[in-house]
């Protein structure tokens, strides 16, 4: 883990949460729970891929994995 820079995090945070400041652990936890997200869509866009016999991940891609995830 540890790959997403904290401050995009931060700055999403702030943005849709109507300006409000983060804290140092509530931004942590954050960090972690979206690396975790893009962790799980890479690996059902990946396999959705795969399963098309393609090395290249696509929108249609991305979209069911969205929707396998509960998200779309």
């Amino acid at each position: 883990m540890g790959e997403l820079p904290n401050a995009v995090i931060k700055r999403l945070l702030s943005k849709h949460g109507d300006g409000m400041r983060v804290s140092g652990s509530a931004l942590e936890r954050a960090v972690a729970a979206t690396e975790n997200y893009v962790e799980r869509l890479a690996r059902e866009a990946s396999a959705s891929a795969a399963a098309a016999k393609r090395k290249t991940v696509m929108d249609g891609d991305i979209d069911e994995a969205r929707a396998k995830l509960g998200e779309g």
